[in-house]
């Protein structure tokens, strides 16, 4: 039977789109007490299903989707510029296609002006009736105000007229970096874009017996299932070596391995994989908050999730990315003493204008990384990684990066880096790492 936060979340998650909601409201309706509706209510906007603005209140938005993860609502909107949302309430849940600058003459203006877009613009009374007519929502920047038959407007339409104290430029770079950080979010793929659903999900009970494992080991050729009780909470894994030897009769509560790890469906697949790797796990349960089952994922799930990663364009990228895609492999005067080189830009470091901690991290990470490629094919993770010292590099310097393998088997690799600016040798470390075949 589901609990009562669960019964909320699910109330919430049936109201219209464009709905707006209450603790009171929601307490009343369900009959629980504030502080549960309240709680219910932050779990649900952590969902990303409902958004809570300052002086509008909290209404039910349309949950994106990975795939148009880089379309923001206008209440999301409202939440980036924190502005205050002066007519078209109703229409907050609605997600906006494009934004542009109204820094041109009415007619030519209009000519850019389409449904599903946003203006931003100053007090330009006007531009904001024709951008309204036209199916736009309106920005109005240096915290200025339209009037009142404009704002009837927007009610009529259900298209928000928001206004911000900030200026144009300013506003707009918020708006650009809030989608910039949606897309790279859109990259890193979590534990609930690759589970398989409770529904599709073998199980079994505390009150079950050996006998059941047998007759879904048969079903479904598997080895391992999360064990839940009545409540749905995960209590246990089952494997084969948990089974060997147990009469037919026995319950599973008491063959079965207690307190497992498991994941929560916002995890990430590094995340997962590390875990995996590290703990030799080959099946994780993915839980919810209260520990109830949602799904699993498996070590092939995390594996191919990984490789078709490594196969996706860039899109927003990250400083890792920006430090790895300019480090690049020059020949040594030796052969085996290949090296990469990078110049250190301003992006690369610190208030002090040196390369900072965290990129010489990634520049030596990545080196490793190639470098045990080259002896072995496959995913790796590294488990343990040790700088020895590290001396200031100056903004524009030159780097230099040697990796050298000092042992490589079956599952780990051990390597050297030392990296020298000018001649010098301005950093050493060691980094160890575990290697997953692709199978």
């Amino acid at each position: 039977m589901a609990t009562k936060h669960e019964q909320i979340l699910q109330y919430i998650d049936e109201l219209t789109i464009g709905d707006k909601i209450s603790v009171r409201q929601i307490a009343k309706a369900m009959n629980v007490s504030e502080g549960t509706a309240y709680r219910a209510i932050k779990d649900a906007e952590n969902k990303g299903y409902v958004s809570t603005i300052e002086r509008v209140g909290t209404i039910r938005i349309e949950r994106k989707k990975k795939e148009n993860i880089e379309k923001l609502t206008y209440a999301e909107i409202v939440n980036i510029v924190e502005g205050q949302v002066i007519g078209g309430k109703a229409g907050l849940h609605k997600t906006l296609n494009k934004f542009l600058i109204g820094a041109m003459k009415l007619d030519a203006m209009m000519r850019y002006t389409g449904a599903g877009n946003l203006l931003i613009i100053g007090n330009r009374t006007k531009a904001h009736e024709y951008a309204l007519k036209a199916g736009a929502a309106v920005l109005i920047t240096g915290g200025f105000d339209t009037e009142e038959h404009v704002k009837k407007l927007a009610d009529k339409l259900q298209l928000p007229i928001i206004s911000t104290s900030y200026d144009t430029f300013t506003v707009a770079t918020m708006i650009n970096r809030a989608i910039y950080d949606q897309l790279i979010k859109k990259e890193i793929i979590l534990v609930e874009d690759i589970l398989t659903p409770l529904e599709k999900t073998v199980y079994l009970r505390t009150s079950d017996t050996v006998s059941q494992w047998h007759s879904n080991n048969r079903e479904t050729k598997h080895g391992r299932y999360p064990v839940v009780d009545q409540g749905m909470k995960v209590q246990g894994i089952v494997t084969s070596k948990d089974i060997l030897g147990q009469e037919m009769d026995t319950q599973i509560d008491r063959v079965m391995t207690r307190h497992p790890m498991t994941v929560g469906g916002k995890t990430s697949v590094a995340s997962a994989s590390h875990m995996m790797v590290w703990e030799g796990i080959e099946l994780l349960p993915v839980v919810d908050d209260s520990n109830r089952l949602e799904g699993i994922i498996s070590r092939q799930d995390v594996l191919k999730a990984l490789q078709m990663v490594q196969r996706q364009p860039q899109v927003g990228e990250t400083i890792d990315d920006i430090v790895t895609s300019q480090m690049l492999l020059t020949q040594g005067k030796t052969k085996g003493e290949d090296f990469y080189k990078i110049e250190v830009s301003p992006q690369m470091t610190n208030h002090l204008g040196t390369v900072s901690y965290g990129v010489f991290t990634t520049v030596v990470a990545e080196a490793a990384s190639r470098i045990l490629r080259g002896y072995k094919k496959g995913d790796l993770v590294v488990e343990n990684m040790t700088i020895y010292f590290l001396k200031p590099v100056q903004i524009d310097s030159i780097l230099e990066i040697y990796p050298k393998v000092l042992e490589v088997g079956r599952k780990f690799g051990k390597v050297d880096v030392e990296a020298f600016s000018d001649g010098l040798m301005v950093g050493k470390a060691m980094m160890m790492c575990q290697l997953i075949d692709r199978q």
